[in-house]
């Protein structure tokens, strides 16, 4: 198959420290490679993916997120460059409703977010026969309120390149955003509830995300409660691995959930609320505890030694490898190519 990926504009692929969505077309992109695919990807020219890319493409340009001129233009310049592809995956918001595309082109989408109202409304206007939408969660496709969805794909990730941990360090860890919605402060109140040091790392760089950080955690932060910043890959595999757990007591329906995935990968279990895809990652009383409230998740945390290391390995192994992500995109593309001839 000749596979054109579109990525965003905004980040460099592989994504040099948070970066969800980018990670996941990097897997992607090198995983159909592997397959013995030929691909093309629409991305930042700072990427260091071993993978073609289009060319004369501008840096990343992480001060412009949202639906900007620079999208704008990162979609025109991707969809010229991409004739003669049997199908497109387009990974931005409205690059599939781009006037000019290739006709007889399957295009697929995945919404790596919620839909929101505004969403489902641009979602819905662009499921037709020519363009087919991916979910990332059962829950997040239980969300689409009769919008069409293809299939459901679960993400994955390079199980064998993490370390597997020996849970030793003696701490809880959590990693993710400084957001209210990933549950910062609750993970702080539940590791004090269980009288427990806990270890942070989290992205720190917008306005909303060092409001919350001065209001909502610096008070809480003491000798047993560290805030680390932002830790890149090794560095968030090093935490992740010698921690007893990953405490992840997210405050919104999580459409996926990567970070949950790399705890497993590393071996190490998840605590965490059951909201959105959390129970479709997380095998509850198994490679983790699922409860939704701070007294229970504490008491979750005092039962985490009864958990098999081993066992959480193997889970991300069989469910969450990028091997099983590239294979289940591979099935829907040939599928889709198949109906459109």
């Amino acid at each position: 198959m000749r596979i054109g990926i579109v990525s965003t504009p905004w980040t460099a692929l592989p994504p040099p420290a948070y970066g969800g969505i980018e990670g996941v077309v990097d897997r992607l992109a090198r995983g159909f490679v592997a397959a013995g695919h030929e691909v093309l990807v629409a991305a930042p020219s700072d990427s260091t993916c071993p993978v073609p890319l289009v060319p004369d493409a501008p840096p990343a340009d992480p001060g412009g997120i949202g639906l900007t001129e620079v999208e704008l233009a990162h979609i025109v310049r991707s969809y010229r460059a991409m004739p003669g592809m049997d199908i497109i995956h387009d990974h931005t918001l409205v690059g599939p409703l781009y006037r000019h595309r290739v006709p007889g082109v399957p295009i697929v989408t995945t919404n790596h977010g919620p839909y929101r109202p505004f969403l489902r409304e641009i979602y819905g206007a662009m499921a037709n026969d020519d363009v087919h939408l991916i979910a990332i969660s059962q829950h997040q496709a239980s969300t689409a309120e009769g919008i069409r969805i293809a299939r459901v794909i679960h993400h994955g990730i390079d199980v064998e390149t993490v370390p597997v941990g020996d849970g030793a360090g003696g701490y809880f860890c959590f990693l993710g955003r400084m957001s209210p919605s990933k549950g910062v402060r609750e993970a702080i109140l539940t590791a004090r509830k269980a009288g427990v040091p806990l270890r942070i790392g989290a992205k720190l760089q917008d306005k909303g995300e060092r409001e919350y950080f001065e209001c909502a955690v610096s008070p809480l932060l003491t000798g047993d409660v560290e805030y680390l910043g932002e830790l890149n890959t090794e560095e968030k595999f090093e935490l992740v691995g010698h921690a007893t757990a990953l405490l992840n007591p997210i405050q919104w329906a999580e459409p996926f959930g990567l970070v949950m995935i790399e705890a497993l990968a590393a071996g190490t279990p998840v605590v965490a609320t059951s909201c959105g895809a959390a129970p479709e990652i997380v095998e509850d009383g198994v490679t983790g505890f699922l409860r939704d409230d701070i007294d229970s998740l504490a008491a979750a945390l005092a039962e985490v030694g009864s958990l098999d290391r081993r066992r959480c390995r193997e889970e991300a192994q069989r469910r969450f490898s990028t091997k099983r992500m590239v294979a289940d995109h591979l099935d829907l593309y040939a599928e889709l190519i198949a109906a459109a001839h």
